[in-house]
């Protein structure tokens, strides 16, 4: 088929054949598979509700099969999920098969045995990385993603430190795949709907597309990952240099961070007064302002709206990190504010915890927008130190700590 590329042109694609071993199903298999019965899958083509389907069943018409089920589950009525299909909204169905071949059939017991694995930790493992529900009935994939954790616990990875990091994998990859799923619906499937396409030409674009690109997401992650493994190391290096010159050993499970909380002053007015466009733009702004001249010791950890987390190494750093932001970002409103702390933080799941994350985030409340504000611990480390001009504002109550803080206004030496 053709369609339009952003240029006006149109561009040919075709399906993939269907690769041997994936297809020719029985019905009680595509029946099993979406948890309904077989007479239920008969009706469901009798009445045209499965697209493509010549009388033999392959991975592709599964996959309808497994959507037109989960629809009925949540109470969508066949009327609907035939109007749906008309107008090509539930054409990522023959999608999946592309992603989750079907080889092998085993039982949780079934999978922890073959990969030398025990079954209490196979289970905690899948619970970990988000895939409970894929617990019911296994395939060889999930097979060697066992083995893969029983070769790690036998290399001597401390299990308590495995089943954090398969948290951490979980939640970001989730998190990209999240990403490629609706960056595809807002740009590729949702156009075409709009430009009348037949629900069949929408579904062979979207599974050639996925076809083409789908084998370059493992090498471009494999890419960031090694980049980026070899960066984290050697600035773990230096971190642990730092930390034995300092004098002050970390408790077991603590790192001593420098963290900085930002965000807009004025954010939610922006929104009601020019709109949530205006308002994402002006985030987008600061955003990429903050992340451009992070320190090479820093890291944005989290956002959430028009806030920011950075946590680094290097306190002075990070307070002339700070500066620079609103250097750059200038006085258009909305301001960003900044707030800056040093000290320990419990380091859980790719993320930091406790109760100087939390003084972080208070003095942030503190600031005005355009204002940088951080502790006597930030002060102190950077005295002598060049560029960085703290103005002693005083002692103050923050929410949630008994004891008063003390605060300081970092600007620019020439400011």
């Amino acid at each position: 088929m053709a369609t339009p590329a952003a240029d006006g042109s149109r561009r040919a694609r075709s399906a993939p054949a269907e690769e041997d071993g994936l297809g020719r199903l029985s019905v009680g298999e595509v029946a099993a598979n979406a948890g309904v019965s077989a007479g239920t899958v008969r009706r469901w083509v009798a009445a045209g509700l499965v697209p493509g389907f010549d009388g033999e069943w392959t991975e592709g018409n599964n996959a309808w099969v497994r959507v037109i089920a989960r629809l009925r589950d949540r109470g969508h009525s066949l009327a609907e999920i035939r109007r749906a299909i008309e107008e090509g909204r539930l054409v990522t169905g023959p999608v999946e098969y592309l992603l989750q071949p079907r080889r092998g059939h085993h039982t949780l017991r079934e999978a922890a045995k073959l990969a030398g694995i025990d079954e209490r930790l196979a289970r905690e493992l899948f619970s970990a990385m988000g895939l409970t529900d894929r617990m019911g009935t296994l395939n060889d994939e999930d097979v060697q993603m066992l083995s893969y954790a029983t070769t790690v616990l036998e290399a001597g990875f401390p299990r308590s430190a495995l089943m954090e990091l398969m948290r951490v994998y979980g939640q970001k990859i989730a998190q990209i795949a999240d990403a490629e799923v609706r960056l595809i619906h807002l740009y590729v499937h949702e156009p075409m709907i709009r430009g009348g396409f037949a629900s069949a030409e929408i579904a062979d674009e979207l599974v050639g597309l996925t076809a083409e690109v789908l084998p370059l997401a493992m090498p471009v992650m494999n890419y960031l990952h090694a980049r980026l493994l070899a960066d984290f190391v050697e600035l773990d290096t230096l971190g642990h240099m730092e930390a034995e010159l300092s004098g002050v050993p970390s408790e077991a499970g603590r790192l001593r961070v420098a963290i900085a909380f930002a965000d807009l002053a004025g954010y939610s007015r922006l929104t009601v007064e020019r709109g949530d466009d205006a308002a994402l733009a002006a985030v987008e702004r600061f955003v990429a302002v903050a992340e451009d001249v992070l320190p090479i010791d820093a890291r944005v950890t989290k956002t959430l709206g028009d806030e920011v987390m950075v946590i680094g190494s290097d306190p002075v750093a990070l307070a002339e990190w700070a500066v620079e932001v609103q250097r750059a970002l200038g006085a258009r409103p909305p301001r960003p504010r900044i707030g800056i702390h040093y000290g320990e933080a419990v380091y859980r799941d790719g993320d930091y915890y406790g109760r100087e994350v939390n003084q972080a985030a208070r003095v942030v409340a503190r600031a005005s927008g355009g204002e940088v504000l951080a502790t006597r611990v930030v002060a102190q480390a950077a005295e002598g130190i060049g560029g960085l001009s703290f103005e002693r504002i005083g002692e103050v109550g923050l929410k949630g700590f008994s004891e008063p803080t003390e605060i300081f206004r970092i600007t620019g030496a020439e400011e």
